[in-house]
């Protein structure tokens, strides 16, 4: 078997998005979408261990054979990983997401007019959701560098691990990671806002107790941004407040329709070039949106986006219909995005 490190230089040398390592299959790389086998022989589940075993602290050993299963971040030849590894099949598993060198441009990532809008706020929520592997924490970084580049603000991340890593520009960044500088999303939110934070990036919320800090944090005059797992904005609105119980939901509905300011929902999408392109929905908080919030009127959120487009807000379908006038996906990726009963 080869290095480990082989393994991630040749990810790098391929521009893939993702390495996974698997005990008894075959090295993988995911490339513009796609998996590609990396070898014609499968690695042996021992000496996969033994060598992914090699690369980690005494520390990340102890905790892996406590949880069995880890993310940690690991770097090679200047570019990060995030790198998850779990038990597979009584076996040993990996899966790095390559992060970029670069943190790309709002014009790279085709920003949307609201996205550069939610940027210029100085307080309240704004979220980034999508399935993992859509490009959630890259739009995040993004944002956050275009503050960094534009205005002087004290910029805290709390991530798990810390994936873009940023360089103070005309803000002041600190960057923190669960296990290492702090325990939980949880414990740092606490004492972040004693950290005269203008800016807090929360890696995801995860748990009642993030989610509550994030909206106390967003109420109290901050800029937070976050991201969920959710497929679109409504579904996110419902899993925040499905998160707590009955008695206590009424209260997050007002909390959420006043400090939110808006929500991205993302899905990257396969071009006729056999590259990727990113396809958003788009909700800004207006007034009517917040009342359905307060309302617990989550079914209408869909309806005041289609009629939101003078307020910046854009339907999945429509993004999506965008994207096939410009000739950048095709007919069939369009319907399987959008459904065939919606014309596309």
């Amino acid at each position: 078997m080869k290095s480990i490190k082989s393994y991630f230089e040749e990810a790098i040398k391929s521009n893939a998005s993702d390495l996974h390592l698997i005990g008894g299959e075959m090295p993988m790389l995911r490339i513009q979408g796609e998996l590609q086998e990396m070898d014609t022989k499968s690695l042996p589940a021992k000496e996969l261990e033994t060598a992914i075993n090699g690369v980690l602290s005494s520390e990340q050993k102890k905790k892996f054979q406590e949880n069995l299963e880890m993310d940690f971040g690991y770097e090679v030849s200047g570019v990060r990983f995030r790198v998850n590894l779990h038990r597979q099949d009584g076996g040993i598993g990996l899966a790095a997401r390559v992060i970029p060198k670069d943190i790309p441009s709002p014009d790279v990532l085709r920003f949307e007019p609201a996205l550069i809008n939610f940027t210029n706020l100085l307080d309240g929520l704004v979220l980034v959701v999508g399935p993992t592997g859509h490009g959630k924490s890259t739009t995040l970084a993004s944002m956050v560098e275009e503050i960094n580049k534009t205005r002087k603000a004290h910029i805290v991340t709390v991530e798990d691990p810390i994936e873009f890593v940023f360089e103070d520009k005309k803000s002041l960044i600190e960057q923190r990671e669960i296990g290492t500088d702090t325990h939980s999303f949880a414990a740092a939110l606490k004492h972040v806002l004693r950290q005269d934070p203008n800016v807090i990036l929360v890696g995801e919320m995860r748990d009642p107790e993030t989610i509550a800090t994030v909206l106390t944090a967003a109420e109290t005059g901050h800029l937070v941004f976050s991201t969920l797992h959710t497929s679109t904005a409504a579904e996110a609105v419902e899993r925040i407040v499905d998160v707590f119980d009955g008695s206590r939901q009424k209260q997050v509905l007002i909390q959420l329709g006043a400090v939110l300011r808006g929500i991205v929902a993302q899905q990257l999408l396969p071009t006729v070039d056999g590259k990727q392109t990113v396809a958003r929905e788009v909700l800004v908080n207006t007034s009517a949106v917040s009342n359905l919030i307060r309302e617990n009127n989550i079914a209408q959120i869909y309806s005041a986006m289609q009629t939101g487009a003078r307020d910046g807000m854009v339907t999945m379908e429509n993004s999506v219909k965008q994207l096939l006038k410009e000739g950048l996906i095709s007919k069939e990726t369009a319907e399987k995005r959008v459904g065939k009963q919606r014309r596309v």
